[in-house]
């Protein structure tokens, strides 16, 4: 079996938190094929629980310190 994947594309400012609608920083991947945008605070605040449904997380919110 040959599983591909595909390159994300970076967060730009019109990616949105699906919790706040402030900007995402981190893109959750779903097993279910879906995927989840979270501000670095939302993101944080329910991390346990997305590492625990996520097949990949995307977290850009280093650029936060740049």
């Amino acid at each position: 079996m040959v599983t591909a994947t595909a390159e994300l594309s970076a967060l730009t400012t019109g990616d949105r938190c699906d919790r706040c609608g402030a900007q995402a920083y981190v893109r959750v991947e779903l097993t279910a094929g879906a995927e989840l945008l979270f501000c670095a605070h939302h993101a944080r605040q329910h991390e346990d629980k997305l590492r625990e449904v996520a097949i990949n997380i995307h977290d850009e919110s280093g650029r936060l310190n740049a």
